[in-house]
């Protein structure tokens, strides 16, 4: 009788776990922006800037997937730094490709809160400019062809590289089991840029989830 009981509850176990992956859809999205934070000696130099984020997954359980995710940040370089380089102004950019594990606490729940980390490649570009004017044509039916000036922003000085680095951080999704939900997410990102140095950021990210 004991082996029947614990067979049969083994059984039932196996069968709620199948039917728990059935109701969970297999594929999963998700797209958002918010603000980037540079964190550590990163922050000694840039400034908040702001990222969009848009990925895909798949659900290999309610409560754990993988996702394959974009993420785009761009930070202005602060006052002091560009005063001590000689710059008018500097943009950094950063672009990552990631393949990210998540595991979810409360996946059919009204508030989900889950966990996500990974890494992948990473892509930053540093650029100093300086304000310009450029000439461009314009055309009137009247006075014909004309030129006008345009305001553009100047390169002074580029450079771009391709780093490994790792992420990981936690978000709250809300909403229901059937449907997109909305979430926050905060994440620390390290670009390994080698001889000791990193980049740190932490974008916190709003969006929708399904």
């Amino acid at each position: 009788m004991k082996r029947i009981a614990l067979v049969t509850g083994m059984v039932g176990v196996l069968m709620g776990f199948t039917a728990e992956a059935q109701e969970t859809p297999r594929f999963a999205f998700n797209l958002g922006g918010g603000f980037t934070q540079p964190v550590g000696n990163t922050s000694r130099r840039l400034d908040t800037g702001w990222n969009v984020d848009a990925g895909a997954g798949f659900n290999f359980h309610p409560r754990v997937g993988v996702m394959a995710q974009f993420n785009f940040n761009e930070l202005g370089i602060n006052g002091p730094t560009l005063s001590s380089l000689g710059f008018p102004d500097g943009t950094v950019r950063v672009w990552s490709a990631t393949l990210n594990p998540i595991v979810h606490v409360a996946p059919k729940g009204p508030v989900d809160v889950y966990f996500i980390g990974g890494g992948g490649l990473y892509h930053r570009t540093q650029e100093f400019t300086q304000p310009g004017i450029s000439s461009a044509v314009g055309f009137d039916p009247f006075f014909g062809f004309y030129n006008f000036a345009v305001p553009v922003n100047q390169v002074l000085a580029s450079y771009s590289v391709y780093k490994p680095g790792v992420n990981g951080g936690m978000g709250i999704a809300l909403g229901t089991k059937w449907h997109a939900k909305f979430y926050a997410e905060a994440r620390y990102h390290r670009i390994i840029m080698g001889n000791d140095r990193h980049t740190d950021y932490v974008p916190v990210t709003f969006g929708i989830r399904w």
